[in-house]
């Protein structure tokens, strides 16, 4: 029976995955280090420097952006409701028994 041993590929994956682990642990350390150790600021700046907070300065802006929410929780819904009716109603399947 042969042993399984490690090859240079798996290997190779195994080294590049660790670089890249410590690479991510550094700049989020450096990153929390610039925010003095706030993770909320630090999730802010994020979401603000990729666009997804965006300031409101109106009652207008803010329920546009509400708006906008509601109309893709409707569509989720409308997806999502007949594929979890089309399973529940689903037909039993019959299994026969073996003698």
């Amino acid at each position: 029976m042969p042993e399984n041993t490690p090859t240079t590929a798996s290997r190779l994956i195994l080294a590049t995955g660790s670089l890249m682990c410590l690479w991510v642990a550094a700049a989020l350390t450096g990153a929390l280090y610039h925010t003095n150790w706030s993770i909320s600021t630090l999730a802010s700046q994020y979401m603000t420097a990729v666009g997804m907070i965006k300031p409101l300065h109106t009652l207008v802006d803010y329920y546009t952006h509400i708006k906008g929410i509601e109309y893709l929780i409707c569509v989720a819904f409308f997806v999502a409701f007949p594929v979890f009716f089309k399973y529940i109603n689903k037909a039993p399947k019959t299994v026969k028994a073996i003698k």
